[in-house]
């Protein structure tokens, strides 16, 4: 009984830490005061994740920047996921007649396939970010010009975007997308532990078990993303991932 009841107690702590970190992000992206972020080098993972959730971008032209979870055997928690289909499926369907699916799967592929711009200017590309953030080529320049940015949206009376609800496609859809990781886990492009993470993060774009497309909260993406990453932290397969990267910095395809 005392074994489980530790383990309760590490699933509960690991639970609050990823709800934490989505506060953290959802918070930024809400706060009353402008936040900019100014990422140069690497900014993987939870470090796009920040990046995504700012009121503006100022980027070294040479960043490295994506959601690069897949490869420790997880999906995007902090918020990532969701941020990916409010950027890049939202605007596309609020299009009068549009056509959801290839930008659907562009979301998809991005986050399954761990893609990361090489450049600010690609990531902007994949909407990371925006069309209002910035690019800094001279990155000594990067933190002075990230002061200004700030100040000017201050004088400029910055205001907080309102809530978004996000478009969750549906079972169809989720179909479709588990349809696609089976075809890449057949022509052995990724493995079959891929191939599960894979329809793990179909189920949260899909909406989870909603019978049609449906306009949800946030909120209740960034549930599925939590039960989600659990879920797979569970798993011995993960496990390996993470011990892998921890030991030599290399992603493990089991």
């Amino acid at each position: 009984m005392v074994v489980v009841a530790a383990q309760q107690g590490m699933w509960d702590q690991l639970n609050d830490a990823i709800r934490r970190l989505q506060n953290m992000n959802m918070r930024m992206r809400y706060s009353p005061k402008p936040v900019v972020v100014a990422p140069a080098g690497l900014a993987l993972g939870g470090g796009c994740e920040v990046t995504m959730h700012a009121s503006r971008v100022v980027a070294a032209s040479e960043t490295y920047i994506g959601l690069v979870e897949l490869g420790a055997g997880v999906i995007p928690a902090g918020a990532g996921t969701k941020e990916y289909m409010r950027r890049i499926i939202n605007p596309a369907v609020k299009v009068p007649d549009a056509e959801p699916f290839p930008f659907i799967q562009k979301a998809f592929l991005q986050i399954g396939q761990a893609k990361v711009a090489t450049s600010a200017e690609e990531a902007r590309g994949m909407g990371i970010l925006g069309p209002q953030d910035r690019i800094v080529t001279n990155r000594d320049h990067l933190l002075t010009e990230a002061k200004k940015e700030v100040l000017h949206m201050v004088n400029a009376g910055y205001r907080p975007p309102t809530p978004e609800l996000i478009y969750a496609a549906g079972r169809d859809m989720f179909g479709a997308m588990k349809i696609g990781a089976w075809a890449f886990k057949e022509g052995h492009y990724i493995t079959e532990y891929d191939s599960h993470i894979a329809t793990k993060l179909a189920h949260i774009i899909a909406g989870g078990d909603l019978t049609k497309p449906t306009w949800v909260s946030e909120q209740y993406i960034l549930d599925l993303e939590r039960e989600a990453f659990l879920s797979l932290c569970g798993e011995e397969k993960t496990q390996a991932r993470m011990w892998s990267i921890l030991q030599s910095g290399k992603p493990l395809r089991n």
